[in-house]
């Protein structure tokens, strides 16, 4: 089943390329069945990159998926054209009242702020606070992760000696758990990021598990409340090139920046580097859709 998305969406054209199976608004409705609708908060400087990330992979299932995408009120994007949001974006207070079978909760690059001094703070909180009554399963994602684990269980972060940066392979603790079905027993992820949570902080909370983890970058994928609140502290939607692009950016800035770890092959930047995390980026989200959203969700909500 496809995805369905804006007509005039830039991702859409990209989405399309790649053989995502996108419908129409028109073909939808003929469709007899009820589509899930996930809201999306994005909270990435470039939108439209992180637009396409995302939408490839819930368009990848079985599932007839609506998308809705949010913006924060508080803080406008310096980096998206204001166009582009007018044209596909809405606000918090315009859809408060709805209900969503999922939602997902992009990254932001503001780690190495503390929580509160986040512009968007105040509005953050209140939508999760929301998700609690008006979303079924809610997946967060990096700084995303790292705000849902401070806000529901008040799980700190703590800045790095050096930035976690790379791809990284991690260990499945939880075999038997619906979100890790079909996952080999080590697997890699991508990585970008100053700060991370402590794995016994984590481990302090029985409402939360700890479903894999690296020796090196730490926790990656913890589920709470059974499944209605899943955190990623990783980047498994990341494109091949996330990476590098974010290398160049910062060597352009003059930043001292090292080379991501495992990432370039013989560490060459001028190389190529494979995408070893697209088939389990893909099951993480097709899990995550089957298992806690459609599975979950009430037919018609109350």
């Amino acid at each position: 089943m496809p995805i369905k998305i804006p007509q005039l969406l830039p991702a859409r054209e990209t989405l399309e390329e790649e053989n995502i199976f996108i419908m129409d608004e028109t073909r939808a409705k003929a469709q007899d069945i009820r589509p899930l609708n996930i809201l999306i908060l994005n909270l990435m400087p470039e939108k439209e990159k992180t637009e396409v990330q995302i939408l490839r992979l819930l368009g990848n299932t079985s599932l007839q998926v609506n998308i809705s995408l949010l913006r924060t009120a508080s803080y406008h994007s310096k980096n998206t054209s204001p166009y582009h949001l007018e044209q596909f974006y809405t606000d918090f207070q315009a859809i408060k009242s709805n209900k969503y079978d999922g939602m997902i909760i992009t990254g932001a690059p503001v780690e190495l702020m503390n929580f509160e001094d986040v512009q968007y703070w105040e509005e953050l909180t209140e939508i999760m606070e929301w998700t609690k009554t008006n979303v079924t399963s809610t997946l967060h994602i990096c700084w995303g992760a790292q705000a849902a684990l401070y806000h529901h269980f008040g799980i700190k972060k703590y800045e790095l000696d050096q930035k976690c940066y790379g791809i990284y392979s991690h260990e499945v603790l939880k075999p038997s758990e619906k979100l890790l079905r079909g996952f080999d027993d080590s697997f890699v992820a991508p990585h970008s990021r100053h700060t991370n949570v402590q794995i016994r902080d984590v481990n302090e909370h029985p409402e939360l598990q700890l479903l894999a983890a690296s020796d090196e970058a730490g926790a990656l994928i913890i589920s709470g409340n059974n499944g209605k609140q899943i955190m990623i502290t990783g980047h498994l939607e990341y494109d091949s090139s996330t990476l590098a692009e974010e290398f160049k950016r910062d060597k352009e800035k003059g930043l001292n920046i090292h080379l991501p770890l495992h990432y370039f092959p013989n560490n060459d930047p001028s190389r190529r580097p494979l995408n070893m995390w697209r088939s389990h980026a893909h099951l993480l989200f097709s899990n995550w859709l089957n298992y806690y959203v459609y599975q979950e969700t009430p037919y018609e909500w109350k």
